[in-house]
């Protein structure tokens, strides 16, 4: 038995991917934890940025939303909503758009609308807010998604931000200006876009971890590549800040709202 969880393990090799001085936008959950263990650690120059208007934030805690004070009152500075998409996404400057999705196709495109039917879906999901503009703009976007068969289907019920399309150079042609989901990141292993279909392809698997179980937990038939890397295991100290950060955040939003008087 491995002393870390599988979510552990997806959150640390994900913050491995961002750099020092990287530019992220940031969504709410799993990228939010794997940003700001990011910064945590290899990465203490990570900008990080929010929807809601938050540069350069540095919470203490993992924020409950985009609106959660903990990003305003930690920010270098807040700006207005339309600014961030103008003048930091549209215009080039986002590095890495990190988002996580309800459902996901073997392109990459990524589904947080509906499951079923939209005008009569089986379950109403949040909505996309920023991320068709992410993930059309940013330079290049990592996912970051739990691998199941439900998760990981053939064909998502509703495209709420596109990925590679239908592959092949659609995207390109498309004249979306960033390169797409660079790479995702499950719970079991990584997948990168193949350089010829644009589909998505199995390339690193964590510790224990088999590619038939990968397979498995796919909705399509997965292409594996040729050589699969091993990801390293968590680090002691990865595994400490990562734990502190959660236990943190979990005292924090545990604690009752104390509103003026």
């Amino acid at each position: 038995m491995t002393p870390w969880t599988r979510d552990e393990m997806m959150t640390v090799a994900a913050a491995r991917l961002l750099w020092d001085g990287c530019v992220c936008f940031v969504g709410i959950g799993l990228p939010s934890a794997a940003a700001n263990l990011a910064r945590q650690t290899h990465a203490p120059d990570l900008v990080l940025i929010y929807e809601s208007g938050t540069l350069d934030s540095k919470p203490t805690v993992l924020p409950l939303s985009i609106g959660d004070g903990e990003l305003a009152s930690t920010a270098t500075s807040v700006i207005p909503l339309p600014e961030v998409f103008s003048y930091w996404l549209q215009s080039g400057r986002i590095d890495v758009g990190f988002l996580g999705a309800a459902q996901i196709d073997r392109f990459g495109n990524l589904n947080s609308t509906t499951i079923g039917d939209y005008r009569r879906p089986r379950t109403r999901l949040p909505g996309a807010g920023g991320a068709p503009e992410i993930a059309a703009h940013a330079r290049q976007t990592f996912v970051v998604l739990k691998q199941t068969p439900r998760s990981f289907v053939p064909r998502i019920d509703f495209c709420s931000s596109a990925g590679f399309m239908n592959g092949g150079g659609e995207r390109a042609r498309s004249g979306a200006p960033g390169r797409g989901p660079q790479v995702v990141i499950t719970d079991l292993g990584v997948l990168r876009p193949a350089p010829d279909s644009e589909e998505l392809t199995l390339v690193a698997l964590f510790e224990g971890i088999t590619p038939d179980q990968v397979r498995k937990a796919t909705g399509w038939d997965l292409r594996v590549a040729d050589r699969i890397d091993p990801v390293p295991p968590p680090t002691p100290e990865e595994l400490r800040i990562l734990r502190d950060l959660h236990a943190r955040t979990q005292a924090a939003h545990a604690r009752p709202v104390e509103l003026p008087c």
